[in-house]
Parts: C-alpha cells; sequence; structure tokens
C-alpha cells in the first residue's frame, strides 16, 4: 500500500508507529542537543561580549607600549654615518646606542630580538611593509593565542566575578545595587524580562535557604487531590498544640518553576513519606508529573497499582476503613 496515497480520513493508525518512532527520536536527541546549544550560546554570549573587548583592550595597550621601541628612519645623523661603523645599516640590521634593530620596508627600525623571536621561535615571516604593521602582529603571535588568552581570560573573569560577588555582600554594595534594581522595574517592558530571567537564575545560581529534609504527599488544595510537598520543619507550637498532635511545615512548590510555592502546615498523620530524593521531586515537578522515578513508576497493572498505594498509605489513618458488608 502508498503511504502516499492514503486520505486523512482513512487508516488514522497506520502512521502511528512511524509517529511515535518519530518522536522517541526527538525525545532522545532533544536533550543533549539543546545542551549543547544553550552551552554554545553562553559561550559564544560570553566571547562576543567580554571576550573580544577584553582582548582588542590588551592588544591596543601592547602595541602602544611596543611602538616606544621603533625607531625613524633618520635615526643616524648623515654627520655621523661614517664616523661610527656600527651605525651602518648593514643587510638591514644596525646598531643603536648598543641595541640591535631591525629595518623595515618604510625605512623604521624596531627591535631585532622581536624581529627574531617571530621569525625563529614562532616559524613566522615577519611583515616587512612598516613597523607599526609588524608590532601589531608581534603582540597577537605573542601574547594573544587562544592558549595564553582562555586561560588568562578565565582567571581575571572569576576573580570578577569573586570581586563583585563580595562587593555585593557588603552593605554599600547591596544598597547600590537595590537602588539599580529600582530603576530596572520602572521601565515597561524591560522589568518583565527582568523579573523573568531574575526568578530562573536566582533558583539556578542561589544558595538555597531552605532545608528539605524529606518528600511527602499531602491532600492539597482539597482532600482527594494529592500534591507533592517538601518538609520543612516542625511548624509552630501553638498550631501543634492547636492541632493536639504532631504538624509538619511543608512547601509546596509550583509547576513548572519550583522556586515559587505555598508555605503549609499539615498534620504529620495526613501526610504519606515518598521514597524519593529531593531532585527527583523536583524533576516530578518541573516536568509537570511526565518525569516520574523508576521506582515510583506503575507497572500498568490496576490492581498491582491499587495494592502498592495501599502498602504505601499509613495504616493509621482513619480514612483508610473500609466497610465490608
Amino acid at each position: 500500500m502508498d503511504i502516499a496515497n492514503i486520505t486523512p480520513g482513512k487508516n488514522p493508525r497506520l502512521l502511528d508507529p512511524f509517529r511515535r518512532a518519530v518522536l522517541r527520536g526527538l525525545a532522545v536527541l532533544l536533550p543533549p542537543l539543546l545542551t549543547i546549544v544553550i552551552f554554545l550560546w553562553v559561550w559564544n554570549t560570553v566571547t562576543n561580549y567580554l571576550l573580544a573587548p577584553m582582548e582588542m583592550g590588551a592588544h591596543r595597550v601592547l602595541v602602544n607600549h611596543y611602538r616606544k621601541n621603533i625607531q625613524p628612519e633618520n635615526r643616524i645623523p648623515e654627520s655621523q654615518i661614517n664616523r661610527d661603523p656600527l651605525d651602518q645599516v648593514l643587510d638591514g640590521r644596525a646598531t643603536f646606542e648598543g641595541v640591535n634593530y631591525q629595518q623595515m620596508q618604510d625605512g623604521r627600525f624596531v627591535l631585532a630580538v622581536d624581529y627574531d623571536f617571530l621569525k625563529n621561535e614562532l616559524n613566522f615571516d615577519p611583515p616587512t611593509k612598516s613597523a607599526g604593521e609588524f608590532y601589531r602582529v608581534f603582540v597577537e603571535r605573542k601574547f594573544l593565542q587562544w592558549h595564553i588568552v582562555i586561560p588568562f581570560f578565565l582567571c581575571v573573569f572569576l576573580l570578577m566575578l569573586y570581586l563583585l560577588g563580595k562587593f555585593l555582600a557588603a552593605g554599600v554594595g547591596r544598597f547600590f545595587w537595590m537602588q539599580i534594581e529600582r530603576v530596572i522595574n520602572r521601565l515597561p517592558v524591560i522589568r518583565n524580562v527582568y523579573s523573568s530571567v531574575k526568578q530562573v537564575t536566582d533558583f539556578m545560581f542561589s544558595e538555597r535557604e531552605i532545608e528539605y529534609t524529606r518528600v511527602v504527599a499531602v491532600e492539597y488544595p482539597r482532600r482527594g487531590i494529592w500534591t507533592v510537598a517538601m518538609v520543612t520543619g516542625e511548624s509552630l507550637l501553638d498550631i501543634r498544640g492547636a492541632a493536639n498532635e504532631p504538624v509538619l511545615s511543608v512547601l509546596i512548590p509550583t509547576s513548572p518553576m519550583p522556586f515559587t510555592g505555598f508555605t503549609v502546615t499539615i498534620k504529620k498523620s495526613e501526610t504519606i513519606d515518598l521514597n524519593i530524593t529531593i531532585d527527583q521531586a523536583f524533576q516530578f515537578i518541573v516536568s509537570c508529573g511526565v518525569v516520574v522515578p523508576p521506582e515510583q513508576a506503575t507497572s500498568g497493572d490496576p490492581e498491582l497499582s491499587e495494592s502498592a498505594l495501599v502498602l504505601t498509605l499509613p495504616q493509621s489513618d482513619p480514612r483508610l476503613t473500609t466497610n465490608d458488608p
């Protein structure tokens, strides 16, 4: 049967195996591909907006420094050419005040040691058009190679992050940053983008001040609806006295951004301890329940799933009592 001749209304299940195979392939390929794309995007952003400007600035400073060694074409007065043979230009080389120089095509002189370093040690034929062009290439070849620039840049970048973090941790730095954020939050369009990005970065890079002890399931927002929650403590003493039994304070995170949620105090007897880790719970919440830990995945048999659920629930819960006829 020719698949191309199948109309949309006929045999809709014929393409299901093909569609499922394509979806499985996307599910396998997209996570590593998107991870690589995100890291490449971050690296390109850092390179274009941080590394390149720093490299250009360092190149300009070094070139201006080495250009001071350039000697002009009329460095040797005509009256002294015949007096001191050391001041003669022989095969493009000359000695001025005991220092050897190499003459370029524009007539000016550069240090012979720099010329020999570029030609002999780096196996590179130096440009001979002008002295300024020579030192531009000399700086690039000697100081700004990638195996030198990248480690140096990473060290400087980490040092800048450290100093910025220490500055923001101080009272003055925190005050200035709050003023900057106050100005950003007043801008109509930028504040929406900034607030969204800040929520993501705070969740990814900020230190967690909440210590989660374990993962539980609670009936929230009403009975019959189970929600994954993080136990944060034993709540307040007055609430425990009013409940007349142990209580827990839990954080109920929201999907798909678990860094926001609700703090709820609930009776300890009304919670179910889940045999999953904190990371597995966050994966479950971020994926909106799609990513289930392997040990918690149902086997597909309704009777086995119901029996496993009954074994998981605490037997002291009065809601589990059944009235057999």
